[in-house]
């Protein structure tokens, strides 16, 4: 009898370990599972994919399925049908969106200036060689549309009169495009600029250095989710800035994950990527700004009446940058 008892007391002992665990493990929430999507394969994209693969997105409570968009456009589409809740993207697409009735909001800006460059054939010389050749951009109404705007006027140069801009699709796409002669010359963001140089082509003018304010490349999201669910948001750009810290703080891990979606091994293209977005132009605080979302009115207002006069502030939400700011989460992650 003695002997029963020894065995069934470590027995009734394991199964309320069992049971607690099991207990316990109940109590933990599930991950929110929600999507999100970016806008095209550049550097510039990168806070959600080092989110996503350094389990970033976990740690605050999400599953995060990660969705490459063909453009800007494609993906604002998505957003505003409901088939993803965030959106990586030029805050050009959004305001433009917004302009047109889409419930649609800015809620981070990561790069505030155009890290694009003017990319030409190697017989352009000089930009007046391009007077009745074709440009080559992504999508209209993209920031890379935007980027060919202000690339030509610099030049003293007409879009759309002096030069066609040509709609190619893909960003990766226009460098082939430019190599079969079917455009003279593109916007280009890192790693294309890259892989444009080493095919022979040139950079006629680096966008950047003309020092534009300008909501370039951000986080948009619907407003309806901002009103409904603030907390989903707030969880959302937590990861977002953490991982903003982690790409700025360890280059090699950050190297490997832009080489993953970028699809390259070249470490000379990807280290170029690395130091012209991450740690030139990635803002370690992404707060949207007047000065950057009227640069985008600015810019619209030549093709949409209705941007003209508009207050910027309708466009964009700085209250979740905000908290993160003043609570020092933001702080804490770069001691």
């Amino acid at each position: 009898m003695r002997n029963h008892k020894a065995f069934l007391f470590p027995l009734c002992l394991t199964f309320t370990l069992i049971f607690a665990a099991k207990s316990g493990a109940a109590e933990s929430p599930p991950l929110r599972k929600i999507r999100a999507a970016f806008s095209s394969l550049s550097g510039s994209m990168a806070p959600p994919w080092v989110a996503h693969e350094a389990g970033i997105f976990r740690k605050h409570g999400l599953e995060v399925e990660v969705i490459a968009m063909p453009s800007g456009i494609e993906g604002m589409n998505a957003l505003i049908a409901g088939e993803v809740n965030f959106l990586q993207i030029a805050g050009g697409t959004t305001v433009s969106a917004a302009l047109g009735g889409a419930d649609v909001v800015i809620i981070a800006t990561t790069i505030g200036t155009f890290v694009q460059n003017l990319v030409v054939r190697p017989e352009i010389a000089n930009a007046e060689q391009l007077r009745g050749k074709a440009l080559g951009i992504s999508r209209f109404g993209t920031s890379i549309d935007t980027g060919a705007r202000i690339a030509l006027r610099h030049f003293g140069l007409v879009p759309e009169k002096d030069v066609a801009i040509v709609q190619i699709g893909a960003i990766e796409s226009i460098v082939p495009a430019m190599q079969g002669n079917r455009v003279q010359a593109g916007i280009l963001s890192y790693p294309s600029i890259n892989r444009a140089k080493k095919l022979g082509h040139r950079v006629l003018l680096d966008i950047s250095a003309l020092g534009i304010a300008y909501a370039s490349t951000g986080v948009t999201t619907r407003g309806k989710l901002i009103r409904d669910d603030p907390d989903l948001v707030r969880r959302y750009m937590t990861a977002q800035v953490e991982a903003i810290a982690r790409l700025k703080r360890d280059k090699a891990y950050a190297m490997s994950v832009m080489g993953k979606y970028l699809r390259t091994s070249d470490q000379e293209i990807l280290s170029e990527t690395y130091e012209i977005y991450v740690q030139k132009h990635l803002t370690k605080v992404p707060l949207p700004t007047v000065e950057a979302v009227n640069s985008v009115l600015d810019e619209l207002a030549g093709r949409n009446p209705k941007a003209k006069e508009q207050d910027p502030r309708k466009f964009f939400d700085d209250s979740f940058v905000r908290e993160l700011q003043a609570s020092g989460f933001l702080d804490s992650l770069y001691r």
